[in-house]
C-alpha cells in the first residue's frame, strides 16, 4: 500500500496489518488515557490530536508508520508538554478495520449469494487472524438489493439482511484466539 502525498501514511500493527489514520480514534484513545490519569475532561485532547496529525502528514514520504511509533510519539508529545502522567495510560487498541458488504456483494455478482457467503466468511477469518479487535461491517442495505438485483426493498431483502446478519454473528463468535471483539454493523 502506498500513502499518497498530503495523506498519512498506514499504521502498521505488530500482527502486520494496516490500517488507515483517523484522528477520531486517536482522540477518543487520548481522551481515555487523559481520564485514566485523572482529567475527566482535558482541554489539550484537540490540540495533541492534530499535533500527532500534523507529525504524521510530515511523514507522508513514507508507506507507513509501526503503531509501536505513533504511541511513542503520543507519549513524548505528553512528557514535552508536562502532562507525562497521561503517557502511560495511552495504550490505544489499532482502529477500526472498515469491511464494505457492497462491495463484498460486487465482487460476488448479483444474484450469487453463496459466492458473497463465501467470500464474506474467508474476509472474516482473514481479519479474525490478523488478531484484529475492532471490526465495522458497513453498506449491508446496498449489498442486499444488490444480490437481490431490487430497485426497492422487499420482504426477500428483509429475509436476506437476516441471513447475512446470523452469518456475521455466528463467524465472529467461532472467532479463535479473540479475547475482545468490537464490532458494528450498518
Amino acid at each position: 500500500m502506498v500513502a499518497f502525498k498530503e495523506e498519512f501514511p498506514y499504521l502498521r500493527a505488530e500482527s502486520g496489518q494496516l490500517f488507515e489514520f483517523d484522528r477520531r480514534w486517536l482522540r477518543e484513545a487520548i481522551t481515555r488515557a487523559a481520564q485514566e490519569a485523572g482529567y475527566s475532561s482535558w482541554w489539550l485532547t484537540d490540540h495533541v490530536t492534530e499535533s500527532i496529525a500534523f507529525y504524521l502528514r510530515l511523514r507522508n514520504d513514507e508507506s507507513f508508520v509501526a503503531f509501536s511509533q505513533l504511541s511513542q510519539t503520543v507519549r513524548y508529545v505528553l512528557k514535552v508538554i508536562g502532562y507525562n502522567e497521561i503517557g502511560p495510560h495511552f495504550a490505544p487498541a489499532p482502529p477500526p478495520v472498515t469491511v464494505s458488504l457492497f462491495e463484498i456483494a460486487e465482487a460476488a455478482g448479483a444474484g450469487y449469494e453463496l459466492a458473497f457467503f463465501e467470500m464474506l466468511g474467508r474476509r472474516i477469518e482473514q481479519l479474525l487472524s490478523t488478531g484484529v479487535n475492532a471490526l465495522q461491517f458497513v453498506a449491508l442495505g446496498a449489498a442486499v438489493k444488490h444480490l437481490r438485483a431490487a430497485r426497492a426493498w422487499s420482504r426477500s431483502c428483509d429475509s436476506l439482511r437476516g441471513e447475512i446478519v446470523c452469518f456475521i454473528r455466528e463467524k465472529l463468535a467461532g472467532g479463535c484466539g479473540v479475547n475482545e471483539l468490537s464490532c458494528s454493523l450498518r
